[in-house]
């Protein structure tokens, strides 16, 4: 179930990062202009990485549960 999981989220944000690619936004240009785009790019994978961890630990919680649980 994680793999499909962990599959699933890879794909969506592969996706995202394709659909990112094809257009550039004045607001996107003027935070590269002044370099805070790597501050927003960094606060995004955090917040990301974030949430993926807590779904693992969740996944993880749950599965020894119902392993204890008959």
């Amino acid at each position: 179930m994680r793999k499909a999981f962990i599959t699933s989220v890879l794909m969506v944000l592969t996706a995202f990062i394709a659909n990112a690619q094809t257009a550039e936004p004045e607001m996107a240009n003027a935070l590269r202009s002044s370099g805070k785009i790597y501050v927003v790019v960094l606060v995004l994978a955090t917040i990301f990485a974030g949430i993926i961890a807590f779904l693992v630990r969740l996944d993880r919680k749950i599965t020894r549960l119902e392993k204890n649980n008959p």
